[in-house]
């Protein structure tokens, strides 16, 4: 079954480029915060995103190659799976079929009034999830490796 990755289109800013004429490592991670969450407001439904928030408990972040001001750059995001109130993504930023980096994160649910984590309902955590994937969905079509495939 073919599956295609959320695809969040990435504006580079003259303040992204560090003292070495690069996007600056930190940018990065404002690049994934925002395309996770610009995932999460395109697959649930109006009402679940403005009962949950989403919080980052951590990420891993392997740079490929630099990326520079005139870039055109897409951060391809699949959430591999659900745990109780933690969502695990995979980010993979790309310029063309060049991968600049990879970032694996886990994220936190929260409950927007209470910003106690929370679990989402099983209908809406599925719409992370790729079409005809179990948890833990796989992610051949956006990485190489195969070590989360069920």
């Amino acid at each position: 079954m073919s599956f295609t990755a959320y695809q969040h289109p990435i504006g580079i800013l003259p303040t992204d480029i560090d003292h070495m004429g690069h996007v600056n490592n930190s940018v990065y991670l404002k690049w994934v915060q925002e395309a996770v969450i610009s995932y999460w407001q395109m697959v649930a439904p109006a009402d679940a995103v403005a009962r949950h928030l989403w919080v980052a408990l951590s990420h891993e972040i392997k740079y490929r190659r630099p990326a520079f001001l005139d870039d055109l750059v897409v951060a391809a995001v699949v959430a591999e799976r659900m745990q109780g109130a933690k969502a695990f993504f995979t980010t993979i930023i790309k310029r063309g079929e060049e991968v600049v980096a990879e970032v694996t994160s886990q994220w936190c649910c929260l409950d927007a009034v209470t910003r106690r984590p929370a679990r989402l309902a099983r209908d809406i955590a599925t719409r992370f999830l790729p079409r005809g994937h179990r948890q833990p969905a796989c992610l051949i079509c956006v990485r190489s490796d195969s070590r989360n495939c069920g």
